[in-house]
């Protein structure tokens, strides 16, 4: 590398540009962002699978309703006879 002249001149004509340096930082930057959109993304599978374990709930306990329902209708017609 050259001494920077006194005379002006551009700046980047004398100072050296680190490419290895810029290159990582720009690895690290993209690396944030997929990180930051595979959170995002891994938020909302959590809701989704969240949402579809109350719909299951809700399904075992109808049938688990509708079970009982017809054993105390069973009951019911057993003791009428």
């Amino acid at each position: 590398m050259t001494a920077p002249r006194k005379d002006g001149g551009s700046r980047y004509l004398y100072e050296s540009f680190d490419a290895a340096s810029a290159r990582i930082d720009a690895h690290e930057r993209v690396m944030e962002e997929r990180w930051s959109a595979l959170d995002r993304r891994l938020a909302q599978i959590d809701a989704a699978l969240e949402r579809l374990e109350k719909r299951i709930w809700v399904g075992v306990y109808g049938v688990a309703a509708f079970l009982l329902a017809q054993g105390a209708e069973a009951i019911m017609q057993a003791a009428a006879r």
